[in-house]
């Protein structure tokens, strides 16, 4: 990059509709960059007063420019990971099947075949997997796919052969062993069941965690994606040095702030002072975070609930921590002054979350923890308005509204009282919360403009159901891309230089193909990002199509 030394800019973008995402909500139709940071966003004759001789101007052609967007929940590595594994993405068992008897067909023996992304409420019917579906077509090859929630994997025999999982083996705390009438193991496992199969699993290459990083970045900046909250919290000392490795080297340039385990955090960088482990390569890696594990999933049924699940009488979701379990990692991580960022999916789990946060709180006050509960999908209605009092803020996934509509309904009964607590984005705001948004990605995909249509319509892409589910929630366009621009830069103490296009933060920026405020609603779902910019460098710009 090039520094101008005479106070001019080195790149200027004019003619353009651009959403500032500042306090007024203004819109600019310029903006010029000097030094990776925005120097002004006005009017196309003030952005040019900062032009000089070797000023880059682009004419933007009514184009519409948004600030980077920021996920604020996503799995970055497993993104990239999952891109090179077998797709089976929301696809039906049978195209599965196929898939794996194909990848058995190239396999070799001793290996194994792994993918991501089934979904059994996908098939008709909609019933959990087996071993032996999986066993007539990879007899001896172990085999390991995961469900799109993460939460439950579907695995064969000869995996769970490796595994040592038998019927006499007894299920994990916060995990299952789906059993069939006599006790024998299914092929499905949830939570922390996995582990037994998981840890049998040649971890990828020190070559193949690279490739994985740098395909992530290259998919997310070709949705606008400048930043992310990566909660894949189990990277462990040798996965952080390669990050930092491919910082130093200039392949990784995606802005990450990143959670760690309680483990990692404490072995690495709970003793760090803070400018050893924030704002790092030019304010693109910041570690101030830990991730703890409530529980699991309403898809897989592990999601902890106060009440039992409709469609599985006596089941109540798998948590994970006793109450002082919890209290502990929250206390440990408080005394070193870390953020705290628990997945709690369901009611209880939040619950659980919310008493262990008020009761470190107490003990020891915080006036700027901004503390986050990730997901905090099934919520008590009453326990709404404890976020905004106690300063928590739910990080969540407004696409889940339209991708989980029909399975909570059938988790927690249709009709049912609870189900007005389900992704409810509207009452958390009018509580007083700061809403930040995600994907969860590679659970959903990470493309950040389904969500943005999610969020304002709570219809599915497939228009379903008619009018929207629980509509009432909805939240509206303004306040959705503040959801994934401001509010998520909040939620990482980052709003100051990140989130929106104002002279000072940092130039990221991201050109649609459409004017996302005025376009028809339905076409939210439909935009593609043309340019994405990122500290002032072009990264993304997509090439013309015939």
């Amino acid at each position: 990059m090039k520094h101008r030394k005479d106070g001019t800019a080195e790149s200027v973008y004019c003619n353009g509709r651009i959403y500032t995402v500042d306090p007024a909500f203004s819109v600019a139709s310029a903006l010029a960059v000097r030094d990776g940071r925005f120097i002004f966003a006005g009017s196309d004759e003030g952005a040019r007063a900062f032009a000089g001789e070797q000023t880059v101007t682009i004419d933007l052609q009514g184009q519409t420019v948004l600030p980077g967007l920021i996920d604020s929940h996503l799995h970055f590595q497993a993104i990239g990971l999952s891109l090179m594994r077998l797709d089976a993405f929301l696809k039906p068992k049978q195209g599965i099947l196929d898939d794996v008897a194909e990848a058995y067909n190239r396999s070799e023996r001793g290996g194994w075949i792994q993918g991501w992304g089934w979904s059994q409420l996908e098939w008709d019917p909609p019933v959990l997997p087996t071993k032996e579906e999986l066993d007539a077509i990879a007899p001896d090859v172990p085999v390991v796919l995961a469900r799109v929630c993460g939460h439950v994997t579907w695995v064969n025999s000869r995996a769970l052969e490796l595994a040592g999982i038998t019927a006499d083996t007894p299920d994990p705390p916060g995990g299952e062993i789906i059993r069939d009438h006599d006790g024998s193991p299914t092929g499905v496992l949830v939570d922390t069941a996995i582990d037994y199969v998981t840890r049998h699993v040649p971890e990828p290459t020190e070559s193949e965690k690279t490739v994985a990083l740098k395909l992530a970045q290259e998919h997310l900046l070709s949705y606008g994606i400048t930043g992310v909250r990566d909660a894949a919290y189990r990277y462990d000392p040798a996965m952080v040095n390669e990050v930092k490795s491919l910082y130093s080297s200039g392949e990784l340039k995606m802005r990450i702030y990143q959670m760690c385990s309680p483990e990692t955090a404490a072995e690495l960088f709970y003793g760090l002072p803070a400018g050893e482990r924030e704002g790092l390569y030019d304010n693109r890696y910041t570690i101030r975070s830990v991730k703890l594990m409530a529980d699991g999933s309403l898809g897989g049924g592990s999601a902890w609930l106060l009440e039992e699940y409709s469609d599985r009488p006596g089941h109540f979701g798998n948590p994970r921590y006793t109450d002082e379990d919890l209290y502990g990692l929250v206390k440990e991580a408080r005394r070193a002054g870390f953020q705290v960022n628990t997945h709690a999916l369901g009611d209880a789990a939040v619950r659980q979350a919310l008493n262990a946060y008020e009761r470190v709180l107490t003990e020891e006050p915080a006036t700027d923890h901004r503390y986050c509960i990730e997901h905090a999908e099934v919520v008590a209605l009453e326990d709404i308005p404890r976020f905004a009092r106690l300063g928590v803020l739910p990080s969540m996934q407004t696409v889940f509204a339209t991708s989980d509509w029909k399975m909570a309904e059938t988790r927690l009964g249709h009709g049912s009282q609870r189900l007005k607590g389900v992704n409810a984005f509207r009452k958390f705001l009018e509580s007083g919360c700061i809403v930040a948004n995600g994907t969860d990605s590679p659970v959903e995909l990470v493309n950040p403009y389904h969500n943005l249509y999610a969020a304002v319509t709570r219809v599915d892409r497939d228009g379903q159901p008619p009018g929207g589910w629980y509509p009432e929630e909805c939240l509206t366009r303004e306040e959705a891309l503040r959801s994934y621009t401001i509010w998520a830069a909040y939620a990482q103490f980052e709003e100051h230089t990140r989130g929106s296009i104002e002279a000072g933060k940092l130039a990221d920026f991201v050109v649609i193909d459409r004017d996302y405020m005025l376009c028809p609603a339905e076409e939210i779902k439909d935009l593609e990002a043309l340019r994405t910019v990122l500290g002032g460098e072009n990264l993304y710009v997509r090439s013309q199509r015939s």
